[in-house]
């Protein structure tokens, strides 16, 4: 029972912290006619049995509140933040758990580097508020890769990343680059990060863009930062995308990926496509509660910050 009054204690903490700010929560639709087209994360569907002009009967569970958000960024809501359920197919396990909550936030008129500043400002208050201290580091992932594997993660061939994994075992067959540094991360650099440290990590490579705005340095990055609290990764935030073209071409890019894999391809979200363009320049974060309770908690088992894990649900 004492991690209940956690999650609740840490959801009035959050709430307080941008009540402050003067930062808006909202509420979003869980159910939509769209879902999420990257091929790494599965969505749960259903279907809806009513009166057809309602629209779509197939509807995807969210996999994070990021679509409904923009649309009310670009008409105009301002900064705002959403503290809710989110739902991801085949994610279960001792750190994992279908259905969890998610926090999201945007900044209009910030770029990734501001708004990870205030993602550290709320895990320090949040951890000091546990009683815990942590040191923060700042890096890049270039830098990161560089420092702790002696790899250069934007321009060194698959050969030399598989040669970092060192003797962990991995069958490699289909892999491509991104998931080679994937699993450096996963396997190499994650699992040494001290345990009283806050890791933020920024510019990603290009191909790891996803929706934030690529950087045309030599080579490109995409303005895109990780956080992490000791070795949990909490959050992944963007200087976010607001041109619809490029962002139509990228969902395409995710369906091909789909189909190559001989994964269900997923509705594209037309209604945020209509209006990204509108979408103000700013940036958006994404953050685990679970995560974060786990570790204010001190515990590795989600099912220790849940009333009811997935098995029991």
């Amino acid at each position: 029972m004492k991690h209940l009054r956690l999650r609740a204690e840490t959801y009035a903490r959050i709430r307080r912290f941008f009540a402050d700010r003067g930062v808006l929560e909202v509420e979003t639709p869980i159910l939509s006619a769209a879902g999420n087209t990257d091929p790494n994360i599965q969505s749960f569907s259903t279907r809806f049995f009513g009166h057809v002009d309602a629209g779509s009967p197939q509807r995807w569970l969210r996999t994070s509140p990021e679509f409904p958000l923009k649309r009310l960024l670009a008409a105009g809501v301002g900064d705002c933040y959403e503290l809710g359920r989110v739902f991801r197919d085949g994610e279960a396990g001792g750190r994992h758990n279908p259905e969890f909550t998610m926090l999201e936030w945007y900044r209009v008129g910030w770029d990734d580097t501001r708004l990870a500043r205030e993602v550290i400002n709320l895990l320090e208050h949040l951890l000091l508020e546990a009683g815990r201290t942590f040191d923060i580091v700042e890096t890049t992932y270039r830098g990161l890769f560089h420092d702790t594997l002696a790899v250069d993660a934007l321009t060194d061939p698959v050969e030399r990343l598989r040669e970092a994994l060192g003797d962990i075992g991995i069958d490699g067959d289909g892999l491509g680059r991104d998931d080679w540094l994937d699993l450096l991360m996963t396997h190499r650099i994650q699992p040494a990060f001290p345990r009283d440290r806050v890791t933020i990590v920024y510019d990603f490579p290009a191909s790891q863009c996803a929706l934030a705005r690529i950087r045309h340095d030599d080579p490109p990055v995409a303005e895109r930062f990780e956080a992490y609290v000791g070795r949990y990764e909490v959050a992944n935030g963007y200087h976010e995308l607001n041109d619809a073209k490029e962002q139509r071409a990228r969902f395409e890019r995710d369906n091909a990926v789909r189909r190559e894999r001989g994964a269900i391809e997923v509705p594209l979200d037309e209604n945020l496509l209509a209006v990204l363009d509108n979408m103000p320049d700013c940036a958006g974060v994404a953050l685990g509660v679970e995560r974060l309770l786990m570790v204010l908690a001190d515990t590795d088992a989600i099912a220790d910050v849940l009333a009811f894990p997935f098995s029991e649900a």
